[in-house]
């Protein structure tokens, strides 16, 4: 078994492997703003459930677990896109090796990068709508100084 052809090869290997990196740097930038937002979920859950638990204002408790109820939603969201876009992340690194070895050795598994790719390219848009899901609920429980709302 061959492992490396020429330098050509793996050099034209390389370039075809380096596209979908570009990918990855659009999931790691969205993995960090989606882990800040839910940083700041369990920070307000907390806030709010140590209200609750003091009984500082008891007239406002039912606002408060309404509120948690939303963040738990909120968070559980958030989690599905950090999970949906690892799995993403983990799918375009494997099409990046895929199309490497495709391209350096004798091994034919040009589908595989293909199905590895587009499962890729799936999860990182199913993580786009849970992210939209959340800023949707996000944005409903702003009240912009509305009373009563």
């Amino acid at each position: 078994m061959a492992l490396f052809v020429d330098s050509g090869t793996v050099t034209h290997g390389i370039q075809l492997a380096v596209a979908p990196v570009f990918l990855l740097t659009a999931v790691s930038g969205m993995i960090g703003a989606v882990a800040g937002r839910l940083s700041r979920i369990i920070d307000r859950g907390r806030v709010l459930e140590e209200k609750l638990r003091l009984n500082v204002e008891p007239l406002l408790a039912p606002q408060w677990t309404a509120e948690l109820a939303m963040l738990r939603t909120r968070g559980k969201l958030a989690n599905s896109t950090i999970g949906l876009l690892t799995l993403c992340a983990f799918m375009i690194g494997l099409t990046i090796v895929v199309l490497f070895l495709g391209e350096t050795t004798v091994f034919q598994i040009e589908r595989l990068a293909i199905y590895a790719f587009l499962a890729g390219v799936s999860c990182f848009m199913a993580a786009l709508c849970c992210f939209f899901a959340e800023t949707l609920l996000a944005t409903r429980a702003l009240k912009f100084g509305q009373p009563g709302e």
